[in-house]
């Protein structure tokens, strides 16, 4: 896969060592000559250029990469990046890093944005995911489909322990399509029965994650 990164600071670089160890090519565009550390990235492509400007991105030939990471520390430039790289390459897949939790909203389909990363965000529901038994957390939102990746982890004295997967249903705009136990990933087949301390992840739409929380608060010790 190809993957064109605007950005070359260190959430630019460690991204890039990232890909490039998992097989990826990557190319870095940076506009600051004293963030051009080739160096630091063994394997990586650089080009010195301002990601913003069309012809620096006709120049890095964008319309060829796959995936397009916008993840400077500039929102405005990330939204810019995004947009140019959907709208004028057509390259499939866009990522926006956000910056300032209130710029959040801007970071849609709108402006080119496939995906968008909240450092503070994702840092408060991984913080949650932690500490918390019995609560249902969001951990990534798809803003095309306006659905979101939520966590749940089964408390020992809920009433879904010991039953069937089959036997349990689910709010119909929540899909259960992961279980991790001890560590370990386990698709939830019909016949797999719940345990305690299960991680359960949920697709689930924005409407109905309120009803898929009231329904899993429900099957404690006392539904």
């Amino acid at each position: 896969m190809r993957v064109a990164i605007a950005g070359a600071g260190n959430v630019g670089r460690s991204i890039a060592r990232e890909l490039i160890a998992n097989g990826h090519k990557v190319l870095l565009i940076e506009k600051e000559s004293a963030a051009i550390k080739p160096d630091s990235v063994p394997g990586g492509t650089w080009q010195h250029a301002d990601a913003c400007e069309l012809q620096s991105l006709e120049e890095a030939g964008l319309d060829t990469y796959d995936v397009a990471i916008a993840a400077t520390g500039d929102d405005k430039s990330n939204l810019v990046f995004s947009l140019l790289a959907k709208t004028e390459f057509g390259v499939p897949r866009t990522v926006g890093r956000v910056n300032h939790p209130g710029n959040e909203w801007m970071f849609d389909a709108q402006w080119g944005v496939d995906v968008s990363v909240s450092t503070p965000r994702l840092l408060s529901a991984l913080v949650e995911e932690a500490v918390s038994t019995g609560d249902l957390i969001r951990l990534l939102t798809f803003k095309r489909s306006t659905a979101h990746l939520s966590e749940f982890t089964l408390p020992d004295d809920s009433t879904l322990v010991g039953r069937r997967v089959r036997d349990v249903s689910f709010p119909g705009d929540a899909v259960l399509v992961a279980i991790i136990r001890d560590g370990a990933p386990l698709t939830p087949e019909r016949d797999r029965a719940f345990e305690g301390e299960d991680e359960m992840l949920f697709i689930v739409t924005q409407d109905a994650e309120a009803d898929l929380a009231e329904m899993l608060a429900n099957e404690g010790p006392e539904g």
